[in-house]
């Protein structure tokens, strides 16, 4: 383990344009359930008998609002209960000491904000679950807790819509602007790229990994489970994030 944050550490002082890619996997050590496998919030089917990506889908939330809500209300509140813990905080540290450090998240809680993490340099590829708006005239809605603990689904103080977060729901296209800057970064390219708690699902999170990998950038993840990416990127760091940042940190700071 030590080793391998000083080589992480090493790569990370040399670098000037990094990327580090968070998961579920980081907001987990805050103790915020994930969507899938073990120790996820549903273990992938609802009580309904639904799988979780139906109930959690753009055509759920038009067909029946409340049983969508119903797990966008699960979610928020365990949003709303937990805190960015260690690693969220050494990432945003990461980014004050490296301003051509970004982050590009899957996740939607918001903690890398709340952690100090620069909006403008935070790519949020799925989302966020706050503020709320209305479907119908557009309303924006800031209180997520106080429609939490009201009738499901929430409804427009203004024309009685239905409100959503501005989220990306299963069966949507993910946000335009989002993936703009993502292309622009990657087309800059990146000398360092630093996968945490992601099991690299979707093209969008591998492609900085392997893009940077084959242009001869330094490549590595922190996870306690191999992944897809394990075979790919230069050094997989078997580890918590909020454990293995911290230490990270620490290391690249002796110089």
């Amino acid at each position: 383990m030590e080793d391998g944050i000083e080589r992480i550490a090493g790569a990370l002082r040399r670098a000037e344009r990094i990327l580090v890619i968070s998961g579920a996997g980081l907001s987990a050590d805050s103790g915020l359930p994930t969507y899938r496998g073990l120790g996820g919030l549903y273990n992938g089917c609802t009580p309904e008998g639904l799988p979780i990506e139906a109930a959690l889908s753009a055509g759920m939330l038009r067909r029946d609002p409340a049983l969508c809500w119903k797990y966008l209300a699960e979610l928020g509140r365990a949003c709303l209960a937990a805190r960015p813990n260690a690693g969220h905080m050494a990432i945003a540290e990461l980014q004050r000491r490296k301003p051509g450090c970004w982050v590009l998240t899957q996740n939607i809680d918001g903690y890398h904000r709340a952690a100090g993490s620069p909006p403008e340099r935070l790519i949020e590829i799925h989302g966020e679950l706050a503020p709320l708006y209305c479907q119908n005239c557009g309303r924006r809605s800031d209180e997520l807790r106080e429609h939490l603990e009201r009738p499901l689904p929430p409804r427009c103080a203004q024309c009685g819509g239905v409100l959503r977060p501005p989220v990306v729901l299963f069966e949507e296209m993910l946000p335009a602007h989002a993936c703009q800057t993502l292309a622009e970064q990657l087309a800059r390219g990146f000398d360092a790229v630093l996968a945490v708690g992601t099991t690299a699902s979707f093209p969008y999170i591998v492609e900085p990994v392997l893009c940077t990998w084959q242009s001869g950038g330094f490549t590595a993840e922190i996870n306690p489970q191999r992944t897809d990416l394990s075979d790919i990127v230069d050094i997989h760091l078997p580890g918590r994030a909020s454990q293995v940042l911290p230490a990270l940190l620490e290391r690249l700071a002796r110089g």
